[in-house]
């Protein structure tokens, strides 16, 4: 069979249509009215074979205002007194359902000091502890995970943990740590 050059570049641009529309909406930065980060350092190892899940441990957010706000002053302490030098997630899931860019994709985070170098940092926004996340808000960490996995912005062999198994902390809450843990790529043992 003969594929002349035109159909070839219509091929070419169907699947590279059909890859970037499997990725989530990520609201950006100047989205949500983040400040400019103090510096920004890449990943020492990029893509990054670890997948960090965090819960804020705040009251949660169920509107796009209400997210963007919880986000702003997320950003605030993290900046204002911890002194980092920017949020310290790459990306938030509000309880909207939306993702809000953190730090963003390749870029070294402030989220688990053993991890930061060689992660991505994913915090759900509110207290995981007792009860879980809504549905819509799995859902977009999942998606998120898999935007990366194929766009190559994560290892393809990578894994996902709890904040907790990288430090002393409750965090991501046991209701949050129960369902990461049947995720496929979940590592028990990092």
């Amino acid at each position: 069979m003969h594929f002349s050059p035109t159909f070839t570049v219509v091929v070419l641009v169907s699947i590279w249509c059909c890859v970037e529309s499997a990725c989530p909406q990520i609201i950006s930065r100047s989205s949500w009215g983040a400040k400019s980060p103090r510096s920004k350092l890449s990943l020492r190892v990029n893509p990054p074979p670890w997948v960090v899940v965090h819960h804020s441990d705040t009251p949660s957010c169920t509107s796009r205002s209400a997210c963007e706000s919880r986000v702003k002053n997320i950003q605030s302490y993290h900046m204002d007194n911890r002194q980092w030098a920017d949020i310290g997630y790459n990306f938030l899931i509000g309880g909207d359902g939306n993702i809000y860019e953190g730090r963003g994709w390749g870029v070294y985070g402030a989220h688990v000091p053993k991890y930061n170098s060689k992660s991505i940092g994913i915090c759900l926004i509110g207290n995981f502890q007792a009860s879980s996340p809504p549905s819509n808000q799995m859902e977009a960490l999942k998606q998120l995970i898999e935007c990366g996995e194929e766009t190559g912005k994560l290892a393809s062999n990578y894994h996902v943990i709890g904040h907790r198994q990288g430090g002393s902390t409750t965090c991501p809450g046991n209701s949050l740590y129960n369902k990461i843990t049947t995720f496929s790529r979940w590592e028990s043992n990092p």
